[in-house]
This record gives C-alpha cells, sequence and structure tokens, in this order.
C-alpha cells in the first residue's frame, strides 16, 4: 500500500509519527515498533523536498526507529538500581507526548487569537477629575519617627524667643511695614540655604527669620519641600536638635516647580 501524502502535511517527523499512531488508534505507550517503522520508511521513500534540514531530520529519526526495532528483538535490559526491564522505546514515547503537548498548546493558542479579532475594545473614558486625583499626603509616612507635635514645639520656642526680644517700648512707636514675604519666594530661599548648607538644624533656620510672620511662612516651606521630597527631616537621639538636609545631589539642584502649591 502506498503512502501518498504531501510534506507540507506534516512539520517534521515528529508529526508524522503522531499521525500514524493517532491515525490507527495505536497506544502510544505500547507502540507497535515494527509496524510504525514499516510505515514511515515506506513514507520516505516517497518524500520529494529540497530542504536538506528536513530530510536529515526525517533520516535521523528512521535511523532511530531501525535502533529500537533491533533492540526489540534482543534480550530486554535491566537498570543496575531499580532492577526494571527497560523499554527501548520510551525515550521515542517521552519525545511524541512532549511533542503532542506543544502542539495543543498551539492550536489552542492559534483558536484564541482568531477568537480576539471578533472582539471590540472600547476606549476608556475616565472624567478628568478621576484621572487628576491624587492620594492625600499621609503625614505619619511623610515624617515617619518625627512628627507635626515635635515640630511644633521648636516653632513654639522660636516664636516664644522673638517675643522675648521684643522691646515693650518701642514696640508701640509707629513702623514702616514690609511687604509680606510670599510662600513662593519663602520655599525658594529654604532651598538656596539647603543647598548652599546641606545639612543644618530645623530651629537654626527658624531663629534666622526675622520677623514672626517669616518664621511661620518658613514653617510652612519646610513642609512643603518635604511633601515634594526636596529634604528630609531627622533625628538623631531623643530630645536632639531636629535636622534637615537637602535630597538633591551637589551641583546637580533642580528647577522647582510650584504650579501645584500655588494653585492649591
Amino acid at each position: 500500500m502506498e503512502i501518498s501524502y504531501k510534506l507540507d502535511r506534516f512539520e517534521g517527523p515528529l508529526d508524522l509519527l503522531l499521525y500514524l499512531i493517532e491515525r490507527d488508534r495505536i497506544d502510544i505507550y505500547d507502540i507497535p515498533i515494527v509496524s510504525i517503522t514499516e510505515q514511515y520508511l515506506n513514507y520516505m521513500n516517497h518524500l520529494e523536498t529540497d530542504d536538506l534540514d528536513l530530510m536529515s531530520e526525517f533520516i535521523v529519526t528512521a535511523t532511530t526507529l531501525l535502533d529500537i526495532k533491533a533492540r526489540m528483538l534482543l534480550p530486554p535490559e535491566e537498570d543496575e538500581e531499580t532492577k526494571e526491564v527497560i523499554d527501548p522505546r520510551a525515550e521515542l514515547v517521552e519525545r511524541l507526548l512532549e511533542y503532542k503537548k506543544y502542539k495543543l498548546m498551539a492550536n489552542e493558542l492559534a483558536g484564541k487569537y482568531f477568537d480576539a479579532e471578533k472582539i471590540i475594545y472600547k476606549s476608556p473614558t475616565v472624567p478628568n477629575e478621576v484621572t487628576q486625583y491624587k492620594e492625600p499626603v499621609d503625614l505619619d509616612e511623610l515624617f515617619g519617627d518625627l512628627n507635626l507635635h515635635k515640630l511644633r514645639q521648636v516653632f513654639d520656642r522660636v516664636m516664644k524667643q522673638k517675643d522675648n526680644r521684643t522691646d515693650k517700648v518701642r514696640s508701640n512707636f509707629g513702623t514702616i511695614k514690609k511687604e509680606p514675604i510670599s510662600l513662593e519666594t519663602k520655599i525658594r530661599e529654604v532651598m538656596a540655604y539647603a543647598g548652599k548648607h546641606r545639612k543644618f538644624t530645623f530651629r537654626l533656620l527658624l531663629e534666622k527669620q526675622p520677623t514672626k510672620l517669616e518664621v511661620v511662612v518658613t514653617f510652612l516651606s519646610v513642609l512643603e519641600l518635604m511633601r515634594i521630597g526636596k529634604i528630609a527631616l531627622s533625628q538623631e537621639e531623643v530630645f536632639g536638635e531636629i535636622q534637615i538636609e537637602t535630597l538633591e545631589e551637589e551641583g546637580r539642584e533642580e528647577t522647582l516647580d510650584l504650579s501645584d502649591i500655588l494653585d492649591g
């Protein structure tokens, strides 16, 4: 009986072997090696292809089948450790099962690709207020071991010192009022000071401010710079000085973007 299969029906020698086994409803764990080898060689006799690499694969598999056929005629071998009989077909069966698994997976993926072409996706329509939403700042996470209470204590001490330095008599004289300083200006001043000194105390920064108003604005500036990740606060020991340190590399200071602060 001649086999008239064309090469393009099979992707390789394992594909052909799997076809022959499934066509004849053979138990893959008990392959009749004589019959399968005969059918395989019959197919190869009618094989016409210019692909030398593919042809060599068919020849290697044919050699493997003939080797298994010869070993099946010899007395069975036993494994030295387990004393179990070694089946010469075991390696071929394992390769066929692995090939069949990947072939089924490929067919499954091909089906999903075909079904995916029938699906129409709708572009997301998310309201602007949702896309622009920002998570509220977690102050506990932002300050770590430090908290607003400790910063407030330093702030209160500095403000009290300002009161003690005020001349009770002269404070009643007429004064020339200075234009109030903006938060944006003070943030830039604090950042410039941090870039120059790298690390300094929170108390010293507040004490350098000439007026109570500037102390308040400086305090707010420190909080904002911490929130946007430009500076960090630390306290090396309990009741010790609160240290401020810039997080920007020296000589690589970035331009401050205060748009979100000012808009808020």
